[in-house]
C-alpha cells in the first residue's frame, strides 16, 4: 500500500516531532527508519516525517474525493492532537523573558509542544509510569496493545495496534496476565482503576472525557480516586489529555531541576529527604507564577531538557574531568567488572540504630554526575517499594529482590535480610541488561 503525505504546513520552532515525541508525553511513537516515527489513534495509522520543505513528500497522481475528505479528517485530527491553535514561538519569547534559565534551554529545545492525548490511554500509561522510565514504559504499553488492542497496520514487518478500550481492560483475568507480562503492582492499579470506573460510573470514557470541561481541582481531585494515581500522575492527565495547561507534574527531575535552578534548597539545618506534598504544591505554584498562561507547558520544555536521551543537545552542561575521587573510594570499575554503579545502603530501625521506620541510612555515592541528594530520594522510595514487594507479593525465603523499578538512567535492585535490613543497589546501565545470577552474586 503506498503512503499519502500530508505536509503539516508548521515551521520547526512551532513543532519539533523529534523532541515532541519522545519526551516522555506518549508511549507509542516507535521509530520505523531514519527521521520516522509510526503510531495508531482512533483506528487510524499514522507515519510521520519532519521536512524542510512546504510540499508534501509523496503524493498520488489523482486522489478520489473520499480520499480528500478523509485526509482533511486526519489533518483536523492531528491539528487537534498537536494543539496547533496555539503560537508556541510567541509563548516561547514570553516565557524566554520572564526566566533566564529557560532562555538558555530554548537555545535547544524550540517546538516542544504538549500533545491533546486521548484521556484513557493518557491514564492508564501514566499508571504504568510510577517508579520507571520511558523507554521500559513504552515497551509495557506495546504489551497491554498487542494483547487487549486491535490491529491497525503493519509495516516493515512492525504491526500496529490501537490502544485497548476500557472494556477490554475490564476482563476478570487482566491483572494476572498483566503480571505475567512484567507489568509488577502496576497490574493491580490497572485492574482496580478499569473496575472502579465500570462499576461506579455509567460510561467510563465519557466520563473522563468530560473532566476536560471541569475545573483543574474538580479534574485532578477525581483523578486522585484511581488506585494508582497521585499528584504527578493526576497532573500529567490533566495537562496531557484534559486541557490543564497550567498542571505542573512534579517528579525527581522536576524537584531536581527546581532545586538547581530556582532556588528550592533545603532550609537552613534541615535537609529535605523526600519531595513532600507541600513541596510538590509549591514547585507547581512556583512555576505557574513565573510562566502563566501555559505555564504546564513551559514546565515540559524544562523537563525535556533535563533527559538523558537528549543529553547531547544541552548546551549547560558542565563536567569536571579533573575531579579527584574520594580518599579512599572503591574503583568499581575493578570491583564490578567496567559497570560503573553508586551504592546505598537502607537500615529500618532496631535496638542499635535509632532510625526511624523507612528512613534510610545514606552510605556512599560514587558517581560523578548525580547529585547526592537524588540518592537520598531514590533511597526513600525504594524502602516504600521493598516493603511493599515483601508485603503482598508472593512469601519467599530469597532475600534477593530483584530489580525494584528503573529511572530514566539508572536501574534499581534490593535485598532484604532476615533481620528486615535493607540494602539498594543503584546502577548507571541504562542500555544494559543485567542478568539476575550476575546481581545475586554482589550481593
Amino acid at each position: 500500500m503506498s503512503s499519502i503525505w500530508r505536509c503539516l504546513q508548521i515551521a520547526p520552532e512551532e513543532l519539533r516531532l523529534e523532541t515532541t515525541l519522545k519526551c516522555g508525553q506518549s508511549f507509542r511513537w516507535k521509530v520505523s527508519g531514519e527521521n520516522e516515527c509510526c503510531s495508531t489513534a482512533s483506528n487510524i495509522f499514522f507515519r510521520t516525517y519532519p521536512t524542510i520543505s512546504s510540499s508534501t513528500s509523496s503524493q498520488p497522481e489523482q486522489t478520489t474525493r473520499q480520499i480528500e475528505k478523509d485526509l482533511d479528517s486526519v489533518y483536523k485530527f492531528l491539528y487537534d492532537y498537536f494543539q496547533l491553535n496555539l503560537n508556541l514561538s510567541e509563548c516561547y519569547a514570553r516565557w524566554s523573558a520572564a526566566d533566564p534559565n529557560f532562555a538558555k534551554v530554548a537555545q535547544q529545545f524550540q517546538g516542544i509542544r504538549i500533545l491533546r492525548q486521548d484521556p484513557v490511554e493518557n491514564l492508564i500509561c501514566f499508571i504504568c509510569s510510577s517508579n520507571n522510565n520511558i523507554s521500559r514504559i513504552s515497551q509495557m504499553v506495546e504489551k497491554l496493545c498487542r494483547k487487549y488492542g486491535k490491529k491497525i497496520y503493519a509495516l516493515n514487518n512492525e504491526d500496529y495496534y490501537d490502544f485497548p478500550t476500557l472494556e477490554k481492560l475490564a476482563g476478570s483475568n487482566v491483572e494476572e496476565e498483566l503480571k505475567k507480562l512484567g507489568f509488577g503492582y502496576r497490574a493491580k492499579y490497572i485492574s482496580q482503576t478499569v473496575h472502579y470506573i465500570f462499576n461506579n460510573i455509567s460510561d467510563g470514557e465519557k466520563w473522563l472525557f468530560s473532566l476536560r470541561n471541569a475545573s483543574y481541582r474538580d479534574a485532578h481531585s477525581s483523578l486522585l480516586q484511581l488506585s494508582g494515581v497521585g499528584p504527578k500522575v493526576a497532573d500529567c492527565v490533566c495537562l496531557m489529555s484534559l486541557d490543564k495547561q497550567d498542571a505542573i507534574p512534579v517528579d525527581t527531575h522536576v524537584w531536581q531541576i527546581a532545586k538547581r535552578e530556582y532556588g528550592f534548597d533545603s532550609k537552613p539545618g534541615k535537609s529535605p529527604k523526600t519531595l513532600t506534598n507541600r513541596m510538590y504544591e509549591e514547585i507547581g505554584d512556583h512555576f505557574r507564577t513565573l510562566f502563566g498562561n501555559y505555564s504546564g507547558w513551559a514546565h515540559s520544555v524544562l523537563f525535556a531538557a533535563d533527559l538523558k536521551v537528549f543529553e547531547s543537545r544541552r548546551e549547560d552542561v558542565s563536567v569536571n574531568d579533573s575531579k579527584s575521587e574520594d580518599a579512599g573510594s572503591i574503583p568499581l570499575d575493578k570491583t564490578f567488572s567496567s559497570t560503573k554503579k553508586t551504592l546505598i545502603s537502607v537500615k529500618q530501625k532496631n535496638k542499635d540504630l535509632l532510625i526511624e521506620p523507612n528512613n534510610p541510612l545514606y552510605i556512599r555515592n560514587f558517581s560523578t554526575t548525580h547529585p547526592d541528594l537524588k540518592y537520598h530520594y531514590i533511597a526513600h522510595t525504594s524502602c516504600d517499594v521493598i516493603e511493599e514487594r515483601v508485603t503482598s507479593g508472593p512469601k519467599t525465603t530469597d532475600a534477593y529482590l530483584g530489580l525494584l523499578y528503573a529511572m530514566e538512567d539508572l536501574a534499581v535492585y534490593g535485598y532484604l535480610t532476615n533481620t528486615r535490613v535493607k540494602f539498594v543497589i543503584v546502577l548507571a546501565v541504562p542500555d544494559t541488561i543485567i542478568k539476575d545470577s550476575d546481581m545475586k552474586s554482589v550481593w
